[in-house]
């Protein structure tokens, strides 16, 4: 009796495809998770952290590559899971104890980057359908994922390595090719870091469709949240406003006092969580100067918003103060500022997440 053909798997269920699908998938998991801890500890500094203060644009380029490999990721995870799902449900369901801790890890590094990239995408989008603070919970399932990747890799190099290093060609299998399943998972890749990764690049934000806010806003700005929403327009359009700062000397300034100050002009980018990236020429007052108005040179500075709530206030590093190019700034791209874009001043100043130019600034003091 004949011994009966040996059966092929399609191109898209053979170890080899799974293999290098996992590679660029990992590598966008590295990418994501080093940028995405760089963000963090920009908005919630750890006592050791130093943040850069140059280039200006290193967060639009760190953001920008957290964005674009989170959101490339997603096509990869999605033909990941679709290479190797019959294997998810294979039996025995525990079997040996490597089996059952082979599982788990895979359960966990499933579910834990689905959670990653799902409320990852709604984020910048600014939707929360849920009740859990988001940049605690994804912080930290950030460590989860990454643990999980490196179980699962731990498990499973033998296999990659050998896959990677096999020479005799399989049998050809019938449908499309490996390669074209390849080239089809970095093509929807690539154009998914172009409809919405885009944003962080001004020169390709008409292409960046998918993108929530890479359009144009007032003065050309994009706007995360209107005076309206923070509930400031009554207080920021207000004459009798006056920004206090609040130091060894206690001074309080008109809006015309700030504009008979020595007027300074930077062009600076604001560069969002959200991925988004749009640069102006602001004009202002130096924050150096207003420090030695009020004594306090050479400490850490707080700006207070006139609104209330998590963000309603932001740390200046010393040496950022002095920065000649951190600015308070009163007017964008050579007019006042727009009431969204936190009139009567802002705080702009280099290499700083969007969330931390502070707007509508009523006080600064010691932080």
């Amino acid at each position: 009796m004949s011994a009966s053909p040996p059966t092929t798997r399609p191109a898209l269920r053979q170890p080899g495809t799974a293999a290098r699908l996992g590679a660029m998938l990992g590598v966008c998991v590295v990418i994501c998770f080093a940028t995405g801890v760089f963000s963090h500890w920009l908005q919630h500094p750890p006592q050791w952290f130093t943040a850069p203060r140059s280039p200006a644009w290193l967060y639009q380029a760190t953001q920008g590559l957290h964005i674009a490999s989170g959101v490339a990721a997603i096509p990869l995870l999605l033909l990941k899971l679709a290479a190797v799902y019959p294997k998810l449900f294979a039996r025995p369901v525990i079997g040996s104890p490597a089996r059952l801790a082979e599982r788990m890890a895979t359960a966990v590094l499933v579910a834990s980057m689905l959670f990653q990239l799902f409320t990852g995408l709604l984020n910048i989008a600014q939707w929360y359908p849920w009740r859990f603070f988001f940049p605690a919970a994804h912080y930290a399932t950030a460590f989860v994922v990454l643990g999980a990747v490196s179980v699962h890799l731990a498990i499973k190099l033998p296999l990659v390595v050998e896959e990677f290093r096999r020479r005799t060609a399989q049998p050809a299998p019938p449908g499309v090719s490996r390669r074209a399943v390849l080239g089809a998972g970095l093509a929807a890749a690539g154009m998914s870091v172009l409809v919405v990764g885009g944003q962080s690049i001004p020169a390709l934000h008409r292409l960046a469709v998918l993108a929530p806010r890479s359009g144009k806003g007032p003065q050309g700005m994009p706007i995360n949240r209107t005076a309206r929403a923070a509930g400031v327009e009554q207080h920021a359009a207000s004459p009798d406003f006056r920004l206090v700062l609040d130091g060894p000397r206690h001074v309080e300034l008109s809006l015309d006092q700030l504009r008979a100050l020595p007027q300074h002009t930077v062009r600076l980018p604001i560069a969002c969580v959200e991925g988004w990236t749009q640069y102006a020429w602001w004009s202002g007052v130096r924050v150096a100067d207003l420090a030695a108005l009020a004594g306090l040179d050479g400490v850490d500075l707080r700006f207070r918003s006139l609104e209330q709530g998590l963000y309603a206030q932001s740390t200046l590093e010393a040496a950022k103060a002095q920065d000649p190019t951190s600015l308070l700034a009163l007017r964008l791209s050579g007019a006042d500022l727009d009431l969204d874009h936190g009139f009567p001043c802002r705080l702009i100043a280099a290499a700083r997440p969007g969330v931390e130019q502070t707007k509508w600034v009523a006080r600064i003091e010691a932080a």
